[in-house]
C-alpha cells in the first residue's frame, strides 16, 4: 500500500514538472519583431561604385593551382594537418586537400558562374547601384530571420546567376531577392522561413503566388544546380590556415574576415572574381588591418589557397576601398551589423589608406 502511495506521488510530481516546463516553453515563443520593408521604386542614380573594366587573367580565368611533386614534403612542413583538431569533416586533415581541390574545380564551372558583365550585356532596367541596394536590404532580412551566413551567400549567387541570363524589370528586383533567399533558406536552414514571411517582410508588395512563381523561374534558370561553393566555403579553410600558429583562435581576425566578405557582396565589381579569390583577398586584408607593418601573406596561405599576392591585388584593393567607404559608402547594413559587440565591433576597425606595393610581390615557397 505504501509503495502504491509513493508511486502516485511520484506520478503527480512528474506531471506537475511537465506542465511547468510546457508553460515556460510557451512563454518563450514570442512572435518575432519583424520589420516590413518595401524597397519601392529603385532610383536609377549614379553608381555607388565605379565598375572596373574586366581584366584579362582575373579570378574567373585563373587555373587551378597544382603544386609540384617535389614541394609536397615542404608543404607538409609549412602546414601539417591544418584541420586535424576540427570537428568539421571538410576541415579534417586527411581529406581537406582533396575536398578543396574539388571545390576549386567546381567554382570554375561555367554553369555555376555569373557573367562578369551581365548588367552591361543583359540588363536594361537594372543598374549595379540597384543591385547594391538590394543586397544591402537582404543583409537586413537575413539578420531579421536569423539566417546563417551561408544562406546569404547562396542568395546573392542565385541573384547574379539569374540576372546573367534573363533581363528583369526593376519593379521585380526585390521579388527576385526574396525568392532567391527562400530557395537558399530551404537549402541551408533547418527551419527556413515560410513564403508568407517573405511576403510580409516586403510589406506585402508581392503575393504568395508571385513569390512561388518567381521561385520556379529561378530554379529553372539555375537548372536546379543549387549547391555552390561560396566565399564562406573557402573562408572557413583560409581562416584556419591563417591562425595555424596561434595558441587560441583569434575571433577578431575571424569576424573581420566575415565583415569584409559580406562587404564584397555589395559591389558588382567583385562578381568577376572566383569565391576562393575573394576569400583569400579577405584574409590578406584582415591580416593587414590587424598588423599593418607585417606582411599579410605567407607561404602556407599561398600554398593552401593557390594564390600569390600579385594575383590578389585587384580584388584586395576593391575590398579595401569598401572597408574605407570609398566604395558603397551609402550602403550601411553590413557596417551596422558588424559594429555589434558580438562581432567584436570589427566594422569600427580601419586600415591604413594605402597598402604598400611590396606586399603584393610574390613569395618564394
Amino acid at each position: 500500500m505504501a509503495d502504491q502511495e509513493n508511486s502516485v506521488r511520484i506520478t503527480r510530481a512528474a506531471k506537475k514538472r511537465a506542465a511547468a516546463a510546457m508553460a515556460a516553453s510557451d512563454s518563450l515563443q514570442l512572435p518575432p519583431n519583424k520589420k516590413r520593408v518595401a524597397l519601392g521604386e529603385l532610383p536609377n542614380l549614379s553608381n555607388v561604385a565605379a565598375t572596373p573594366a574586366a581584366v584579362p587573367g582575373s579570378g574567373a580565368q585563373k587555373q587551378k593551382f597544382r603544386p609540384k611533386k617535389k614541394e609536397k614534403v615542404k608543404a607538409a612542413v609549412v602546414a601539417p594537418d591544418v584541420g586535424a583538431k576540427s570537428d568539421d569533416p571538410q576541415m579534417c586533415g586527411p581529406y581537406a586537400t582533396d575536398i578543396y581541390e574539388y571545390l576549386h574545380s567546381m567554382e570554375m564551372e561555367p554553369k555555376r558562374r555569373p557573367l562578369h558583365d551581365y548588367i552591361e550585356k543583359v540588363q536594361k532596367d537594372v543598374s549595379h547601384n540597384m543591385r547594391g541596394i538590394l543586397v544591402d536590404w537582404l543583409v537586413e532580412v537575413a539578420e531579421e530571420y536569423k539566417l546563417v551566413s551561408d544562406t546569404l551567400y547562396l542568395t546573392i549567387s542565385y541573384i547574379d546567376r539569374f540576372l546573367s541570363s534573363k533581363a528583369l524589370n526593376r519593379q521585380r528586383l526585390q521579388l527576385l531577392g526574396v525568392s532567391s533567399m527562400l530557395i537558399a533558406a530551404k537549402y541551408e536552414e533547418i527551419s527556413p522561413p515560410h513564403v508568407e514571411d517573405f511576403c510580409y517582410i516586403t510589406d506585402n508588395t508581392y503575393t504568395k503566388e508571385e513569390v512561388v512563381k518567381m521561385e520556379a523561374d529561378i530554379l529553372k534558370s539555375l537548372n536546379f544546380e543549387m549547391g555552390n561553393p561560396t566565399i564562406k566555403t573557402f573562408l572557413r579553410r583560409f581562416t584556419r590556415i591563417a591562425q595555424e600558429n596561434y595558441k587560441t583562435p583569434n575571433l577578431q581576425l575571424e569576424f573581420l574576415g566575415y565583415y569584409l566578405a559580406e562587404l564584397s557582396l555589395l559591389d558588382y565589381g567583385c562578381v568577376k572574381f572566383l569565391p576562393s579569390m575573394v576569400a583569400a583577398s579577405v584574409i590578406f586584408l584582415s591580416r593587414f588591418t590587424l598588423r599593418p607593418k607585417m606582411h599579410p601573406w605567407c607561404s602556407s596561405l599561398q600554398h593552401h589557397s593557390g594564390y600569390k599576392p600579385s594575383e590578389l591585388k585587384e580584388c584586395v584593393l576593391i575590398i579595401h576601398d569598401l572597408q574605407l567607404s570609398r566604395r558603397g559608402g551609402s550602403l550601411v547594413a553590413v557596417r551596422e551589423k558588424y559594429k555589434q559587440h558580438k562581432f567584436k565591433c570589427v566594422a569600427t576597425l580601419s586600415s591604413p589608406s594605402v597598402i604598400p606595393d611590396s606586399y603584393f610581390e610574390d613569395i618564394k615557397e
